[in-house]
């Protein structure tokens, strides 16, 4: 009998809640057993979990295969149905050990085990301490969303926001940086949203404050994906003085004209985009952005998507993450009039290339600069903004060297020992 093999898709919640289940699972005795976690934020996610699971099958014919994640959440009956699935597991039941206990002891009995996730009101964010490369650990400090932007399906596979006490992070984190982390990662659904469900409603900005204030030995502490119309004055206070708070923020902005903006139901407008981008570079000048541009959402315009090029450039940002759109059967989004596909491709196609020039610019900027570099491993380390860095000669990985920039290619900054 084996040990289980795990596959994932998806976000980073997805990866830290695969390495989670992969220590549940191995201590519950589950052998021979084959696990994928899914996405579903487009449909192309989930075309390729499918595509995964009957290929795992082919490899492991013998194995219990089960699946679980987000479209197995919010579609249980269509993964159930397929003739290489043996169990699918909801997002709250892929947490629980006593999910992993029945699965190693009881093969082939309650192929659907999927509760109702709107019910749940508290997240397992301390199940494990971090996961990542040797120096840079993920923490996850919330999950769900009650948020109903009408592309997305995942509150329906997340369910509501919850948050992870303050203090429980803070031990999580402590136990890492114990460990020799020197970088952590927060990570959630919709992490602006921290704190509101916890007694006084704390908010983020109030987290990474007292994150590092009781944390003092922790070198790096940087945040993921935030909605920017929620960040709180602790935050920007914490990004005007706070040097260990990495100076990278990835924006979930996804458009750049107001209308489409309202047919999305964003809560913000273009000029509050701009204005927060403006905002925190004046705070901290090194500030660099990425965020999630939606290309092709029904009824967008030519002038739409102008508005959409337009937005990258006003907003200045650097790391793009497109998402050519496609429609979620249950949203609002999937029942407005949409755009053909060819011209979904060409939009995509543009933001991707416009991307490519805001990062080859801002690379071109840090030549002949001096950087602070967390090696990911002997060759290669990131910025304090997250750009790539290679070298020629090995350094020690999980240590933060520093480095003068020397050069760069299409992607990335390079320091040569020449």
């Amino acid at each position: 009998m084996t040990a289980p093999v795990f596959s994932n898709h998806g976000c980073r919640l997805n990866a830290y809640e695969t390495k989670a289940m992969e220590e549940i699972a191995q201590s519950s005795g589950l052998r021979n057993a084959v696990v994928v976690n899914t996405c579903a934020v487009t449909a192309e996610a989930v075309r390729k979990a499918r595509q995964d699971i009957r290929k795992l099958r082919r490899t492991h014919p013998d194995a219990q295969l089960i699946v679980t994640g987000c479209a197995a959440q919010i579609d249980p009956d269509s993964f159930a149905a397929m003739d290489e699935v043996d169990t699918v597991i909801g997002n709250t039941e892929k947490m629980q050990a006593a999910t992993w206990a029945d699965l190693a002891g009881d093969f082939g009995t309650e192929p659907v085990r999927v509760d109702d996730i709107m019910s749940v009101t508290e997240t397992a964010g301390h199940l494990i301490d971090g996961f990542g490369t040797r120096s840079r650990a993920y923490v996850q400090v919330q999950n769900g969303c009650d948020h109903r932007c009408t592309f997305c399906i995942i509150p329906y596979g997340r369910g509501n926001s919850r948050s992870v006490p303050a203090g429980v992070v803070v031990d999580q984190i402590k136990r890492l940086v114990d460990r020799g982390f020197n970088e952590v990662v927060l990570t959630g659904v919709d992490l602006t949203s921290w704190g509101a469900d916890l007694p006084a409603a704390p908010k983020l900005g109030d987290l990474v404050m007292r994150i590092l204030r009781l944390v003092p030995d922790l070198p790096r502490l940087r945040i993921s994906s935030i909605d920017s119309i929620e960040v709180d004055d602790a935050l920007m206070q914490a990004i005007a003085t706070e040097h260990r708070l990495m100076p990278h923020l990835h924006l979930s902005l996804q458009h750049g004209d107001n209308l489409i903006l309202k047919r999305m139901k964003r809560r913000h407008l273009r000029d509050d985009a701009i204005a927060f981008a403006q905002e925190a570079r004046k705070l901290r000048p090194d500030m660099t952005f990425g965020a999630d541009i939606i290309a092709g959402f029904p009824t967008e315009t030519e002038d739409a998507f102008a508005n959409a090029l337009r937005l990258v450039e006003e907003c200045d940002l650097t790391w793009l993450h497109v998402f050519p759109y496609s429609p979620r059967p249950g949203t609002p989004a999937a029942r407005m009039p949409q755009l053909d596909g060819p011209t979904i491709k060409a939009r995509a196609a543009q933001l991707r290339a416009l991307g490519k020039k805001q990062v080859a610019a801002h690379l071109a900027a840090q030549i002949g600069k001096t950087h602070h570099i967390l090696m990911e491993n002997a060759h290669m380390g990131r910025t304090a903004q997250f750009a790539e860095v290679t070298f020629d000669a090995p350094q020690s990985e999980g240590h933060i060297v520093t480095a003068r920039i020397t050069g760069q290619t299409a992607a990335t900054l390079t320091v040569s020992s020449d």
